[in-house]
């Protein structure tokens, strides 16, 4: 009943979540938007790599993508990761985000998989910092 209660109301154990901006985010599907993310620029972290890439088109949609190669383990281990990844953008990227961009969030070998969570967090919030800096704010 208590999780039912919390599922309905938007809070989980770590208590209720902080209002997200009303941000649209698009998932990357074609392969040419996936390579053109990895010649643009990088951030490593502990527990992914980081790809961004300004589009320059006037849109207001944020675009993510996520890759997990078959260095990561089989496929349970690869989707885990990707889910992983999918609630670490759906958490940061609202607020932390330039419209207008993409990001490929990359998954590492048992990085990914067996961080803390709220540490991929905190990578994320960094990495998009650090993409960000010495850009002009648009």
């Amino acid at each position: 009943m208590a999780s039912t209660v919390a599922a309905a109301t938007g809070s989980d154990a770590e208590g209720p979540r902080p209002p997200q901006p009303n941000v649209s985010l698009t998932v990357i599907a074609k392969r040419a938007d996936f390579l053109r993310a990895a010649q643009a620029r990088r951030q490593a972290m502990p527990g992914f790599l980081l790809q961004a890439r300004c589009r320059g088109d006037d849109s207001a949609d944020i675009r993510v993508g996520y890759t997990c190669s078959r260095k990561i383990g089989n496929a349970v281990i690869r989707n885990r990761a990707r889910r992983r990844l999918r609630e670490v953008a759906r958490a940061t990227l609202p607020a932390g985000a330039v419209p207008g961009w993409d990001y490929v969030l990359v998954g590492r070998p048992g990085a990914t998989v067996e961080r803390e969570f709220s540490d991929l967090l905190a990578d994320m919030a960094h990495a998009l910092r650090r993409v960000h800096a010495g850009c002009a704010p648009q």
